[in-house]
């Protein structure tokens, strides 16, 4: 016989996959339910340091949002206070600003550095007493009470609800028979921080190139050093004839990219190169399953909006999952996750195509196009209040759970 007034057991719910969605959600769940949850996240990777030149830019709503979860202070990021936007081929001698974001309303933005951002999310869900266990999810088995996950350590886990964090080869997803639609790009995502000579001002610049975007994105300061992330997307072949040449000749490329403004540059890690792709996950859900993140989507980094959308669906889904709780519902049930999918599979879809045709737009170099896509760029410039939208758009601030 149960104790009068016992608490009731805790949900359990695992999350697998460690990166930044996976991380935040958690945190989010155990930060607004406490003891009416046991949460665990599974990544092989947690065995592994992640060294290579990453970063991100966090729109002011996943920066909002990692502030309510607690893993922003101490966070070292770099406000983006300006955006410009150019269009030409590499050689041209001069490079039209054709758009500018910014104008003095503040922080469209923040940049941070990969890695940082996961010490910190790991960090808070230590603290927040979260397992974060170095193991993988290899299998399920799901019924109308929970579902039974099994572990590559090979062991077994019980739970009311597994989300699928685990990236866009999603093992979890193809286990489960989630479709997954979409295409790989013939392009590759260069990226690498660099060291300039001259200060950034909190300043990204885009350089729409022929190849793709060229994108200059501020970091902090750090020992004495000025310093930027590039992500440069280029054709997938000269992508590894690049990363096989000597930094030298690495260096006087991102130089004659990137432009005159920043003065000399020099690598602070290795150019590192990432496949690049578009995809959207048919369902974000199955019986006890939730996909987050890279596993309900892949989308081109040329806005910069991969981990925002991630993030997204980690609030989307705790908000969902947070609700059922307080109610005293199973947060694993049906009702429960089409809500949560409803939520964001609209906002993934719009944003996928967005950046599809931009790609599509800007990664070519026929006359007509680039006339009319100049001038329409310079229309956006001139017109205030679709320039606000837009901005306010990039910034998240029009995102809001329904």
């Amino acid at each position: 016989m149960a104790t009068r007034g016992a608490r009731p057991p805790a949900w359990r719910i695992l999350v697998a996959g460690g990166g930044p969605p996976g991380l935040a959600l958690a945190l989010a769940l155990v930060r607004d339910l406490g003891e009416a949850v046991s949460v665990s996240v599974l990544d092989p990777a947690f065995a592994r340091t992640q060294t290579d030149g990453r970063a991100y830019a966090l729109s002011a709503a996943a920066a909002g949002f990692l502030h309510r979860i607690g893993a922003w202070d101490g966070l070292a990021t770099e406000p983006i206070t300006a955006m410009t936007i150019t269009d030409s081929r590499i050689g041209d001698a001069v490079r039209p600003d054709y758009l500018t974001f910014g104008d003095g309303l503040g922080a469209l933005g923040y940049m941070v550095e990969a890695a940082d951002l996961q010490d910190a999310l790991a960090g808070a869900c230590r603290s927040a007493g979260i397992a974060l266990e170095a193991v993988g999810a290899d299998g399920f088995s799901a019924d109308s009470f929970g579902l039974d996950v099994a572990t590559s350590d090979g062991g077994s886990r019980r739970v009311a609800l597994l989300v699928a964090g685990d990236g866009g080869r999603s093992r979890l997803r193809e286990l489960a028979g989630i479709g997954f639609v979409g295409r790989r790009y013939r392009q590759a995502g260069l990226v690498a921080t660099i060291a300039h000579e001259r200060p950034h001002c909190g300043r990204a610049v885009q350089h729409f190139l022929p190849a793709g975007p060229f994108a200059l994105l501020p970091l902090p300061d750090r020992d004495g050093l000025h310093r930027s992330s590039i992500v440069w997307t280029e054709d997938e072949r000269l992508a590894r004839t690049l990363l096989g040449l000597p930094e030298p000749e690495i260096v006087a490329a991102v130089e004659q990219r990137s432009g005159p403004e920043l003065g000399a540059v020099r690598l602070l890690t290795p150019l590192s190169a990432h496949p690049l792709a578009l995809g959207l996950a048919r369902a974000y859900r199955a019986e006890r399953l939730a996909l987050i993140g890279d596993a309900a989507h892949q989308i081109h980094p040329l806005a910069g909006q991969g981990l925002n959308l991630g993030l997204a669906d980690a609030e989307a889904l705790a908000h969902r999952v947070g609700e059922a709780v307080r109610l005293g519902l199973d947060p694993g049930a049906a009702p429960v996750l089409r809500a949560y999918e409803r939520d964001r599979r609209a906002d993934a879809v719009a944003l996928a195509a967005a950046t599809d045709g931009l790609n599509r737009l800007f990664s070519n170099d026929v006359l007509p196009v680039r006339v009319l896509r100049d001038i329409g760029l310079g229309l956006v410039d001139r017109a205030p209040g679709l320039k606000g939208f837009l901005q306010r758009r990039a910034a998240g601030v029009a995102q809001e759970l329904r």
